[in-house]
């Protein structure tokens, strides 16, 4: 077999675990030399299969499980022309399938806080013209207004900025994470979606995956232990249809509620249920 036949096998083995479309399937095909180029191993083969790479292990940093990426990836619902904003980019793997996917007629932005990955990742993917790759920190960089935005690594909360930076119609996929060491947390995965009544919102999946320091709110940590611990071991956390950013009172369909965010099982209000 050649490696471009690894590659291809490889794509198919994740297309069945994490149930991709045809067009995933050839974008993880095609941004396969992203991550061969910085292989741990004499023979790039070995990484064509659904396991961890390390990227820095003495920072506990991984590339991502493939199965789960793709997942995250396919919530986003990706078109050709999407401006997509990759927080956590690592050394630029996921950012080329995204990239793949949107075209040329599309971009995305990518940012990792740690410089020497970012730096690899804008070497990986210099031949991408529609990609732009920064190094920083996730709280301060403005992605500007964006059709997708994965966040790939743990917060506490939904950052303003890129709730206000979402297009109408706009994908946000975020990890809300309990701290469970000082790198990594657990929780889950959600999807929001700006609509012009409000933000809708559901739960992807449930995950384990490293912390974005600078977008934890330490007065979050103690409560959301509880609320975040108990949606998730009910399952009330896959019954979320929106976040409310007004101020009310918690009641018994609030989930996540805090002064900053709450996740409801109310849904978003249609434009005709709107006051005049």
């Amino acid at each position: 077999m050649t490696l471009e036949d690894y590659r291809r096998f490889y794509a198919e083995e994740i297309e069945q675990v994490a149930n991709l479309t045809s067009a995933e399937v050839r974008a993880m095909a095609a941004a396969g030399l992203a991550e061969a180029k910085y292989r741990t191993t004499s023979e790039p083969r070995h990484l064509y299969h659904n396991v961890v790479v390390s990227l820095d292990r003495a920072k506990d940093i991984n590339n991502g499980q493939p199965s789960a990426l793709a997942g995250w990836i396919n919530a986003l619902d990706l078109k050709s022309g999407d401006r997509v904003y990759h927080m956590g980019c690592g050394v630029g793997y996921y950012t080329a399938i995204m990239a793949e996917m949107v075209g040329p007629v599309g971009s995305v932005v990518a940012l990792d806080a740690q410089p020497d990955l970012a730096a690899r990742a804008k070497d990986n993917l210099s031949g991408y013209l529609h990609v732009a790759v920064h190094a920083g920190d996730g709280a301060a960089f403005d992605p500007g207004p964006c059709d997708a935005m994965l966040i790939d690594a743990g917060v506490t909360h939904p950052h303003k900025l890129w709730l206000d930076r979402l297009r109408e119609g706009g994908r946000l996929v975020m990890p809300l994470t309990i701290a469970t060491s000082s790198t990594l947390g657990q929780g889950a995965m959600v999807k929001i979606v700006r609509e012009s009544a409000g933000f809708a919102a559901s739960t992807v999946t449930f995950l384990a995956i490293f912390n974005a320091a600078s977008l934890r709110d330490p007065e979050l940590d103690a409560p959301w232990r509880q609320m975040l611990g108990k949606a998730m071991a009910t399952g009330t956390m896959f019954k979320v249809k929106s976040l409310r950013r007004d101020t009310h009172e918690p009641d018994e369909s609030c989930v996540l509620h805090t002064a900053r965010m709450c996740l409801s099982t109310k849904p978003v209000r249609s434009e005709s249920e709107l006051p005049t």
